[in-house]
């Protein structure tokens, strides 16, 4: 089977005219700490306590609208979320997991959407 076409070798991150990041697609993601992306958002808004604590967990970045966790292990990670949450009485409005991008690398170096201004 051959490798998947790439469009890039290598990638640079910019903010404000400066460059943030340099190197391939994959470092810039594994610089993460993780290759999976669990987002959740809460009915009330809040942000639980304990979230570093889960096992897997790489990082913790609370957004406008939803939380997002980099995670070694989805399988790990979201079971001991769900229990958090039910321990904590929370309830969910929105859980979704996928694989690591250049949008979560520049969310994570920046702290803003690729839309925010």
């Amino acid at each position: 089977m051959e490798e998947a076409e790439r469009l890039c070798d290598r990638v640079a991150i910019m903010d404000h005219g400066k460059m943030i990041a340099l190197g391939t697609p994959d470092e810039l993601i594994a610089s993460l700490g993780a290759d999976q992306i669990v987002e959740f958002a809460l009915s009330n808004g809040t942000i639980p306590a304990g979230l570093e604590g889960l096992p897997g967990v790489k990082g913790v970045r609370p957004g406008p609208d939803r939380i997002a966790l980099t995670v070694a292990q989805v399988h790990r990670a979201v079971p001991a979320l769900l229990a958090l949450l039910e321990r904590q009485g929370a309830e969910l409005s929105l859980l979704t997991t996928h694989h690591a991008t250049l949008e979560d690398v520049f969310v994570a170096l920046t702290g803003r959407q690729l839309r925010d201004d």
